[in-house]
């Protein structure tokens, strides 16, 4: 870094940092537990129906034309193509709930209309996706306290967990506050958040222990802003980058991945503040130093031995 170069002093906020990241993390587990996910029908079981138009359809009149029928939760996306749609219902299988439902949907076109498919996901199924998907996350989030243990130190692992955990809760915080589906497609980006944000950690505990064993005359706290200015151009380019094209990807990808882009949308604006501030925050709460990271000789060992 050139010596003009100003260093933020990204550490002097942190105690109010701190106290965001406190409230938005408590109030997300307020969410999840009182008003809970909007459950997709990947884990809450269901029929999914897919037809086919002959000409384009507005999803709007097919929603309408369902919700008159009395099928007042059915879901529904194009998939593929304008004319290709999928209905999913919350109702149980029935030998005639395909055949019904088609009906309707002739009834409020003059062209042809085709049954492609009909599927049925049972509700024990869908409760067997959900704890599989929880214990997914927990399973990613120990790996990384593992991984980042043995790559740099306990502390640095420690951490990088803490602001994966803040991470994901606070996704999933908005998921239950705003009420979007929560399926299989977001369960895939809260993993993929981890993901990203675990990157974005990892390069900048890596500029942390450089700078640690380099500017040996500076406390910790000048050590990590200065990392943290380093590292910033980085940080901001690769989000800012990535973020335009999840925009792009949930304004005109269509309705099947638009809950998957927003959660990482909402997951990666997150990590980036948290590879910031949540990493480098535990790291002086927990008063690293350049002692934390001097290789101990030994007993016994040769000089030669020694890294």
């Amino acid at each position: 870094m050139s010596e003009n170069t100003k260093i933020i002093d990204f550490m002097g906020l942190r105690k109010l940092a701190s106290m965001l990241s406190i409230g938005l993390v408590l109030v997300s587990v307020g969410l999840l537990a009182f008003k809970g996910l909007n459950f997709g029908l990947d884990f809450t079981g269901g029929t999914l129906i897919e037809v086919i138009y002959e000409e384009p359809v507005a999803l709007p009149k097919v929603r309408d034309q369902l919700k008159v029928a009395g099928y007042d939760n059915a879901v529904v996306v194009n998939f593929g193509s304008d004319t290709d749609v999928l209905v999913r219902l919350p109702q149980g299988m029935s030998p005639t709930l395909g055949e019904a439902v088609l009906k309707v949907l002739k009834a409020g076109t003059s062209g042809e209309i085709d049954l492609r498919r009909i599927e049925f996901v049972g509700p024990q199924v869908g409760e067997e996706l959900r704890e599989q998907g929880g214990l997914a996350v927990l399973l990613a989030l120990v790996v990384v306290l593992i991984y980042v243990a043995m790559r740099f130190q306990i502390k640095f692992s420690l951490g990088a967990v803490a602001a994966l955990g803040h991470d994901v809760i606070i996704t999933l915080g908005v998921f239950a506050l705003v009420g979007w589906d929560f399926d299989l497609t977001v369960l895939a980006a809260v993993l993929a958040v981890i993901g990203y944000s675990l990157n974005d950690s990892i390069v900048v505990a890596d500029r942390i222990r450089e700078n640690l064993r380099k500017l040996r005359k500076h406390d910790a706290v000048e050590v990590i802003n200065i990392s943290l200015t380093e590292t910033l151009d980085r940080t901001l380019v690769t989000s800012g980058t990535t973020l335009l094209v999840l925009i792009a990807l949930a304004v005109v990808g269509g309705e099947m991945i638009h809950s998957f882009a927003l959660a990482l949308l909402v997951g990666i604006g997150v990590g980036t503040y948290s590879s910031i501030y949540i990493v480098a925050s535990m790291l002086v709460s927990m008063n690293i130093s350049q002692d934390d990271l001097i290789v101990q000789e030994k007993e016994g060992a040769e000089v030669d031995d020694l890294p």
